[in-house]
């Protein structure tokens, strides 16, 4: 534990009682944005939009985001915030009560670890961690400092998807024996870009943080950080962790399964991208499957959707029929002839992200982490599927969960990538 950590671990104590104030109806929860690039300005819009919370804190490691983010505040008519290139000043800040975390993957955890130990409730963006001891750690000091954690799967907080996780509880397919995951995203080709100096007002080092230290490349910032294993963790654990989520939730949040096999490639481009753009993963849980997959080229439809579209959702598979359920509602098809026997569309109104917040600063209120729809232990068991199916598709084989043991038995080579080397001082313990 570095010197930080360990001073604000013993200062959590103080900083929790201070932090009860956000219990009272009449005061507004003040929160500090963490990560203002394309997710994290959407972190910012949505605040804006609940009464009960005002942006007191704006944190990036880039100058320009950070103006960016103040701007949206100003066409709000909102007070201007404080600025923060580094977390840990945000987070010594007793103006913030809550932070919302929108950095990159590798980030996530001890963003949100070094915020449970500095008093702060904490919505995080999907994925949970980077990588799964960083998942069982979130877990652990959320539990230790008694604080609020709710993990972006904005799904659990969607009406029409609350509604259909429902229906198939009640039996309306019968007894599921298959949850799949479809994350058929269309993306394009990113190239190659060289090292270059480091852009003005922007922090490289605090970027990387508990990653490797590596040259700056237009490639290894913004959203393509997604595509390389020190910073992300593929489109399965972008868009897909959510479709991820719904298949466990829809088993009754099943925990971690017995075997993860993952396979497929980087197929067709040659470019900077490490992670594969076409993925394939199967968990077994015994008399139960889940089934995932990636498809980031040109493909066809599957579950029902029409020629020319590119899937993102959930099939769900039951003795008497199957569910289709995606962004825009769901269907069901019950009997051998395939009748359809339900078409639910998606309700309009709030945002489902503004929904999920609501959420977050309902529970931030009560002090009860059961009232999160997406508390830390819901998040955390589902991208840890996800980090399996990766794991998997790096040694090259499939994998054997030893549930007691907490890793994949003898198999050192897969076992190493359950945590990672991490950078000093960026250290997740």
């Amino acid at each position: 534990m570095n010197t930080w950590t360990r001073r604000h671990f013993f200062q959590g104590a103080a900083m929790a009682l201070a932090a009860t104030r956000v219990a009272g109806a009449n005061d507004k929860i003040r929160i500090g944005v963490i990560g203002i690039g394309g997710r994290g300005r959407d972190h910012v819009q949505s605040f804006l939009q609940i009464p009960s919370a005002q942006i007191t804190g704006l944190c990036d490691v880039n100058q320009a985001a950070r103006e960016r983010a103040q701007s949206i505040l100003a066409k709000a008519g909102a007070p201007k915030a404080a600025e923060f290139a580094d977390m840990r000043k945000m987070l010594d800040s007793k103006e913030v009560d809550a932070v919302s975390i929108a950095t990159p993957n590798h980030w996530h955890a001890l963003a949100t670890i070094w915020a449970c130990r500095a008093g702060k409730d904490v919505y995080c963006e999907k994925p949970a961690s980077h990588n799964i001891y960083e998942a069982w750690k979130m877990i652990e000091v959320a539990r230790e400092t008694k604080r609020m954690v709710q993990i972006g799967s904005q799904s659990r907080s969607t009406p029409h998807k609350i509604r259909a996780i429902q229906e198939l509880h009640n039996g309306i397919i019968g007894p599921l024996y298959m949850a799949k995951g479809l994350c058929f995203k269309r993306r394009r080709s990113i190239g190659k870009t060289p090292p270059e100096p480091v852009p003005p007002g922007l922090d490289w080092d605090l970027f990387l943080g508990p990653a490797p230290m590596r040259p700056y490349t237009k490639n290894r910032f913004a959203y393509n950080w997604h595509w390389f294993w020190d910073t992300g963790n593929g489109d399965i654990g972008n868009q897909g962790i959510h479709e991820m989520d719904l298949c466990r939730w829809a088993l009754g949040d099943i925990g971690l399964p017995q075997t993860a096999v993952s396979t497929g490639g980087k197929f067709v481009y040659d470019d900077d991208q490490e992670t594969p753009n076409t993925q394939y993963a199967s968990f077994s849980y015994g008399a139960k499957q889940i089934t995932f997959e990636v498809r980031g080229l040109l493909t066809g439809p599957e579950g029902g959707q029409p020629v020319g579209t590119y899937p993102v959702g959930n099939l769900y598979f039951g003795s008497d029929g199957w569910m289709w359920l995606d962004e825009r509602g769901y269907q069901v098809y019950k009997g051998e002839k395939n009748e359809l026997a339900a078409d639910v569309k998606a309700e309009r109104g709030k945002s489902t992200t503004v929904l999920h917040m609501e959420n977050f600063l309902n529970a931030c209120r009560t002090r009860n982490h059961k009232d999160l729809t997406a508390d830390i232990e819901i998040g955390a068991t589902s991208v840890i599927l996800v980090h399996m199916a990766n794991v998997s598709y790096r040694v090259g084989r499939l994998l054997h969960w030893d549930d007691r043991a907490k890793n994949f038995g003898a198999d050192a080579e897969a076992n190493k990538l359950i945590s990672r080397e991490y950078r000093a001082p960026y250290v997740v313990s």
